[in-house]
């Protein structure tokens, strides 16, 4: 049996930990550094004395990311392996046998890398995370508010769309100062929630005024507060960074750029002047909101998590694979089955994207979902509508190709011919005739 071939004699490996990490050179008798900055360093230097280009590790918590910075700044190749995909050694497991198997299995060329954005990417990515945690932070409080609401047996939460609207805002303030009356404070709501629902707030604004139950309510809201200044600082630190990756307008003597019709941002969405054209600009001058159900704040998401260089994955099916949207086939000899896949957060906002987009009633990715919805179900023809979202927005930022969208009308149409096609097809191979009828 011919032996397996070393690729590289000096492919390196280290096993990641809070406190120490393993390191070895092609297999090698492992030597072991601790984690704070100045002995990743010496890592690094070690690696290079040792004549290493490219180093293996696995992505296992967060312990991993300032070490695949600084080997990244010091010219190194680093292999980020998920760890289910690697199998250990037989016997024992330690974190010196790890390292080791790594690094033979890298020597040899056996492992496959995943997917890193590049740092600004890694740094929009943190802002963007941020900000999202300190929404659903944000979110819990209102959650709170409504329940000591609800304790002192004030509906007026029911009855506004809105508790953290410009009305329901005022009205808590007012009630916090010490106002009780529903009336006046009927007055402090707008105009048109005045006109339409003034009986129904009058009432829904009478209720035992508890002081344990009003407590809590200052509390969520002072918190609710605190949080909408972190996120609007997030915004601002966005915003400069997006102005970084953008650039100057105009720098690169390329044509004006074509936008697509603004679309509205959502109650989420960050303040940030010039929101679209940034992103467009971002892209290569390449609108990604012209595609349908992906809008500005969605696109600065996704480009968060994927980044903008779609070369990463060699194809469109390479891509909506690695988001989760593509169905896992198995096969052992002749024993074939399917993998249950995992949708990365990247996926998860496409499917977020499909859910919306079913509902409109002009699009043609609507009736592509609605179609698909009574043959699979609900759930598969989400997926197979964000997956067809995933392969437009790679298409775009690869190849620039723009989505003309040609409505629902057009799309049932080529529907139908589609399918007189095939009838005829099968009555003809049957040895009949088919025959329109009209339409009484």
């Amino acid at each position: 049996m011919k032996p397996l071939p070393v690729l590289d004699p000096k492919a390196a490996a280290v096993d990641v930990g809070s406190e120490k990490l393993h390191a070895s050179v092609a297999g090698d008798t492992p030597k072991v550094f601790g984690t704070f900055t100045r002995e990743l360093e010496s890592l690094r230097e070690w690696f290079k004395g040792q004549g290493v280009r490219t180093v293996a590790m696995e992505a296992t918590g967060v312990y991993w990311l300032y070490l695949y910075e600084v080997l990244e700044a010091g010219g190194l190749e680093v292999v980020m392996v998920n760890g289910r995909y690697v199998q250990n050694v037989p016997g024992r497991k330690t974190d010196m046998s790890d390292c080791q198997w790594l690094a033979t299995l890298h020597a040899h060329g056996l492992l496959r890398g995943g997917f890193v954005p590049s740092a600004d990417i890694r740094r929009l990515q943190d802002y963007q995370r941020l900000r999202a945690d300190h929404i659903i932070g944000a979110g819990s409080q209102i959650q709170k508010m409504q329940q000591a609401l609800e304790r002192m047996n004030v509906k007026f939460h029911d009855v506004i769309s809105d508790l953290t609207g410009v009305s329901g805002l005022k009205v808590m303030r007012a009630i916090l100062e010490g106002e009780r009356d529903p009336a006046r404070l009927l007055t402090l709501c707008d105009q048109q929630i005045v006109k339409k629902k003034s009986l129904a707030v009058q009432e829904s604004l009478r209720g035992c005024w508890r002081e344990e139950h009003l407590f809590a309510l200052r509390q969520g809201l002072e918190l609710w507060e605190t949080f909408q200044q972190k996120i609007a600082a997030c915004d601002r630190e966005l915003q400069k960074l997006l102005q970084q990756l953008a650039g100057p307008p105009g720098a690169e003597g390329s044509s004006p750029l074509k936008l697509a019709a603004a679309k509205d941002l959502g109650k989420n969405a960050p303040a940030i002047e010039r929101f679209q054209e940034l992103l467009a600009r971002i892209c290569g001058g390449r609108d990604a909101t012209q595609i349908p159900g992906l809008g500005v704040y969605l696109v600065l998401q996704l480009i968060s998590e994927v980044g903008t260089d779609m070369t990463r994955w060699a194809t469109e099916k390479h891509f909506t694979s690695w988001l989760g949207l593509a169905g896992g086939r198995k096969q052992s000899g002749k024993r074939k089955g399917t993998v249950k896949a995992h949708r990365n957060r990247a996926g998860r906002m496409f499917c977020a994207a499909a859910r919306a987009l079913a509902q409109s009633v002009d699009k043609a990715l609507g009736g592509f979902y609605r179609r698909l919805r009574g043959k699979v179900g609900g759930l598969a023809a989400n997926v197979a509508l964000a997956r067809k979202l995933a392969q437009l927005f790679y298409r775009l930022l690869r190849y620039g190709m723009e989505y003309v969208e040609k409505g629902l009308k057009e799309y049932e149409a080529k529907v139908l011919a589609t399918e007189t096609y095939l009838l005829r097809k099968l009555a003809k191979k049957q040895g009949f005739v088919l025959i329109p009828t009209l339409a009484k």
